[in-house]
């Protein structure tokens, strides 16, 4: 667990998805609490307590139209950063980030940026068993290829450990496996694919698109925001008993190498 007081941190995220929630009700777009966040809502009615992080999801074309028009429709300091517009990010989906703060979240990830709320796109899936192994075993060598990409490669010492991430950098450059990855995400149509996922969730994530259903309202933190339709059925294929709370040591928590909610990114000189 990590060693500082998290709710200042979860307040600072809720100013976020506020932002968020606003913007995607006056433009029409559509988005889910997702995974944790989800639990959180439904059995929290906010964060889950040691939570610090929130996560959304948005189905592909309201995902693209937020990406083109996030420097118009999000007001300062929130940014929308993602490989769409950033030719040095790590990550195969987007994040909305607060520019007054700053967070490097691993020391040997050489990504600079604030806190943030994470942004699934979800795409449609594979109807076949087969295929989709396929399709979404392809998703995650690229996956981890990115993260190669990123990754001090000297993390682990100078020996053995530093040759794949070397020959990932002679191999690939991280525009060419970002394009890879979107055009693998692009394959099926979310609008005509019955099935669809959060291809971080991997193939067990497929689920049918009845299950997202209506974006439906839900409490959190004190908001009103918007949620999976069918959450029961979301939330037990994801994780099972998501209503018992775990115990200790299966508490997921970051353990950030550096968080300042104060300063922006910006201005950080290591």
């Amino acid at each position: 667990m990590a060693q500082y007081d998290i709710r200042p941190l979860q307040l600072r995220i809720r100013r976020i998805l506020q932002a968020v929630d606003a913007c995607c009700r006056q433009h029409g777009l559509r988005y889910y609490l997702w995974a944790g966040s989800m639990i959180g809502a439904v059995r929290h009615k906010g964060f889950i307590p040691w939570d610090d992080d929130l996560d959304i999801a948005m189905p592909r074309p309201d995902y693209e139209l937020l990406i083109a028009h996030s420097r118009e429709w999000l007001a300062a300091p929130m940014e929308l950063v993602c490989a769409e517009n950033d030719p040095l990010y790590p990550l195969p989906f987007a994040k909305i980030q607060d520019g007054s703060t700053t967070l490097i979240e691993r020391k040997h990830l050489h990504y600079l940026g604030g806190i943030y709320l994470d942004v699934f796109p979800i795409d449609g899936a594979p109807g076949s068993w087969l295929a989709r192994q396929w399709h979404f075993g392809r998703y995650q060598y690229y996956k981890r290829v990115l993260y190669l990409l990123m990754r001090d490669p000297y993390k682990h010492g100078h020996g053995p450990g530093s040759w794949i991430p070397l020959l990932c950098r002679r191999l690939y450059s991280l525009k060419e496996v970002q394009q890879h990855i979107r055009r693998l995400l692009l394959t099926y149509d979310y609008e005509q694919s019955p099935l669809v996922a959060d291809y971080d969730d991997g193939s067990r994530g497929v689920m049918p698109k009845t299950v997202l259903g209506t974006p439906t309202p839900y409490d959190f933190e004190g908001l009103q925001v918007l949620g999976v339709e069918q959450y029961d059925t979301y939330l037990s294929n994801k994780y099972g008993d998501y209503m018992t709370i775990p115990d200790g040591k299966h508490r997921r928590q970051h353990n950030f190498h550096l968080l300042d909610l104060e300063h922006p990114y910006k201005n950080y000189h290591p």
